[in-house]
């Protein structure tokens, strides 16, 4: 096994056992020897790739932006042809499954990105990509993107505890979001009824 290949194992065990113990223990357990111990990594091995905590999140950080990277991909390869604007329907679906996935995970990323902000920088860079593409597809971008960040706000809401929405009232909430039929390329017709009157003039 050459030395790319073996670092590239020693990573991939490492981001795993990291996610395991978040998942399992919660982000205040992780730690080197313990990401030692359940990857079967060496401390010499792991420190060769990481050096501390904080790389392992960054790698984190990475590696879960390339899971819905690839996850809104499959969605636009299976589904895309179903709306109006993939893109768009595409990132409402990554959002819907961020909340599926464990918190104790997103905490522990958000918590180094609030303390490293240069961490985020490839992530933001990958947002202001998706973002000028959904407008590129866009009916009318300012609903549009209305609806994106209404399904960003819906996951961040249910990560940090404060949706008052169960979780099927929030799913529910997601499949709105997502289907076209709800945004219509033209504001429908006012009925008959609702439109103004003119007001007749007599004359004297």
């Amino acid at each position: 096994m050459d030395n790319t290949t073996r670092s590239e194992r020693t990573k991939a065990a490492v981001i795993e056992a990291a996610l395991a113990i978040i998942a399992r223990d919660g982000a205040g357990r992780l730690t080197l020897d313990a990401i030692a111990k359940e990857s079967g990594v060496s401390k010499g091995g792991l420190l060769h790739q990481f050096p501390n905590k904080r790389a392992v999140l960054a790698a984190l950080l990475e590696y879960q932006a390339d899971y819905y990277t690839q996850f809104a991909e499959a969605f636009v390869a299976e589904h895309g042809a179903a709306y109006a604007e993939p893109a768009l329907a595409a990132q409402i679906a990554v959002f819907r499954e961020i909340v599926k996935g464990s918190n104790s995970i997103a905490f522990a990323i958000l918590g180094v990105a609030s303390q490293e902000p240069a961490f985020m920088s490839p992530v933001r860079e990958r947002d202001e990509q998706t973002i000028a593409l959904i407008v590129s597809q866009a009916r009318d971008s300012g609903r549009s993107l209305a609806r994106l960040f209404s399904a960003r706000g819906l996951a961040l809401s249910a990560m940090l505890g404060t949706c008052p929405l169960g979780d099927v009232e929030r799913d529910r909430m997601f499949e709105y979001l997502l289907d076209d039929r709800n945004w219509p390329a033209e504001p429908p017709a006012p009925a008959e009824a609702d439109k103004p009157r003119r007001s007749r003039r007599t004359t004297p």
